[in-house]
């Protein structure tokens, strides 16, 4: 197809990812490769795949050149995305239930009969745990301040704010145009005037307030920056000709405080200092697991501090109903250890650009639990689930009254209820509605009653308006929906061309690859 992409452009495209970038904001070559190996490339393996992805690009922007999404198809997804429903509705809550009368041992032991699943006790496992990741190490690492002022003298200019200017500027030809406009302005005519004059609005000259690092011209830039307020510079031989510049407000710059921002700073360093270690200290776990070390006895050699939990159910929760706070946020080991055993020597689980190793050192099986180890949540969920069962009731009734021509005014007074308004779309989240109440709504007629439950209340509700808004091609959110519906058309093209060139080339199975990673050749030669 021709299709190609330059060493030069995939070196370009590489460099200018900040997932490589190091503390001082430039490429660095060693996070570089510890980045790739996290997912297993070698250099060159990662630089082939970024040329294939830019191939890919190359062919999908090829199928779907040319693709618009159809009128109708818009209208249709902007009639069901923008449609609006008026309520008015009132909440059933648990003092419309009545009084309820605790549960006869009789009727509680046969609730507790029917639910037993509900109070199971749940499986629970026994895990340990060692984190190496670089947050994890930089917390034994110390950084100088010495170091730390280093790093800060090199952003100082980012860490602090600029001092901003409102620049106005008028360009010359020549010098000679420059100095007579400077003479008049000596004469009394304003800036203003003669800009006029020579067919410039007010825009045109206005360069906004701005620090220096944004007035592209250094000679421009350095006079607009030793002018008092209010001043008008000489004039300026700059790259697009010869300026004359004034000066409006100056808002001045505020120096970074170091102390402010130490530790910080110091953080991050220990954090890239530490990602050097990581590999070194993986693969001495690695070789204290393979020699037959459990986690928390590969940790103590190795420094390191292990977390044990005694009881985890799959939840992540402790046997008092509360989450665990021993295991990091975005650590997903609780579920890898129900998926293992004890005694199982588990993968490590790449996390926060390191790893984490983990046992599972012991299983309590979920079973039943009698009625008198659960007794106070028997009457709980009973107690809830009645008043549930009489809300419902109730909304039922009103809502037959309703569609006879009754009036939710009527009603709620005779309940002693509030009748509320609201008016939402599809994927809204209205205040104080539940989104089964929205749901409901959109499938209930104008005119039309409904009820809906809520977590601990019951909504009734009646349609009193639905209503389209005009579509408008122009508007941002069309123009948005545009897009969207564009990139699905896209990928429905991409997936029809390979279901072609699948059912016009065919598939085939690398069996050599297969059998490297299921192992499947090893069994067949060992038969």
């Amino acid at each position: 197809m021709g299709l190609g992409q330059s060493e030069a452009e995939t070196m370009r495209v590489i460099f200018s990812d900040p997932n490589f970038k190091g503390v001082s904001g430039a490429f660095d070559p060693a996070r570089f490769q510890y980045a790739i190996r996290q997912f297993g490339y070698t250099e060159q393996r990662y630089i082939a795949e970024q040329r294939r992805q830019s191939l890919r690009r190359q062919i999908a922007e090829t199928i779907s050149a040319g693709l618009d999404p159809p009128k109708a198809m818009i209208e249709a997804v902007t009639r069901y995305t923008n449609e609006q429903r008026t309520i008015e509705y009132v909440k059933l809550d648990a003092a419309q239930a009545g009084t309820i009368d605790p549960p006869s041992p009789e009727t509680l032991a046969a609730y507790f009969d029917d639910h037993k699943a509900q109070f199971r006790a749940p499986e629970y496992r026994k895990i340990s745990f060692v984190a190496i990741t670089p947050e994890a190490i930089a917390k034994w690492t110390s950084v100088s301040d010495e170091d730390a002022k280093k790093l800060f003298e090199e952003r100082r200019a980012k860490l602090g704010t600029p001092e901003r200017r409102q620049v106005w500027q008028i360009v010359f030809p020549n010098a000679e145009e420059a100095m007579a406009a400077r003479d008049r302005l000596n004469s009394g005519t304003s800036f203003e005037d003669i800009a006029k004059e020579r067919g410039l609005s007010p825009s045109d000259i206005d360069l906004g307030t701005i620090p220096k690092s944004e007035l592209i011209d250094p000679a421009v830039a350095d006079a607009a920056f030793s002018l008092p307020s209010g001043e008008v510079s000489q004039p300026v031989q700059g790259r697009f000709g010869v300026a004359l510049v004034k000066i409006g407000k100056i808002e001045p710059g505020v120096e970074p405080d170091y102390a402010s921002v130490a530790a910080d700073l110091k953080k991050e360093i220990a954090i890239d200092r530490a990602r050097k270690s990581v590999a070194d200290l993986r693969d001495k776990m690695e070789d204290e697991r393979g020699g037959g070390a459990s986690v928390v006895e590969a940790a103590k050699k190795l420094g390191l501090a292990a977390v044990t939990i005694d009881a985890v159910d799959r939840s992540g929760r402790l046997p008092n109903g509360q989450l665990t706070p021993d295991i990091p946020k975005g650590l997903d080991v609780v579920s890898q250890a129900f998926n293992s055993d004890v005694g199982v020597d588990n993968d490590a689980i790449p996390f926060n650009g390191g790893y984490v190793w983990y046992d599972v050192l012991g299983i309590t099986p979920t079973h039943e639990r009698s009625l008198d180890e659960v007794k106070g949540q028997v009457e709980a969920k009973w107690h809830e689930d009645e008043i549930t069962s009489r809300l419902r009731s109730k909304a039922t009734d009103m809502v037959q009254k309703l569609d006879q021509g009754g009036k939710l005014a009527d009603e709620a007074s005779g309940a002693g209820l509030k009748v509320e308004t609201a008016t939402f779309k599809r994927d809204a989240s209205p205040p104080g509605l539940p989104t089964s109440a929205v749901t409901a709504a959109f499938r209930t007629a104008k005119d039309g009653a409904g009820q809906a439950a809520g977590s601990s209340e019951w909504i009734v509700f009646r349609v009193t308006d639905s209503t389209v808004p005009p579509l408008d091609l122009a508007s941002d959110d069309v123009k948005k929906l545009k897009g969207e519906l564009l990139r699905q058309l896209s990928d429905e093209q991409i997936s029809e061309y390979v279901t072609k060139l699948e059912a016009n080339i065919g598939t085939t199975v690398n069996e050599a690859a297969f059998a490297q990673v299921t192992g499947a050749g090893a069994d067949t030669n060992s038969q």
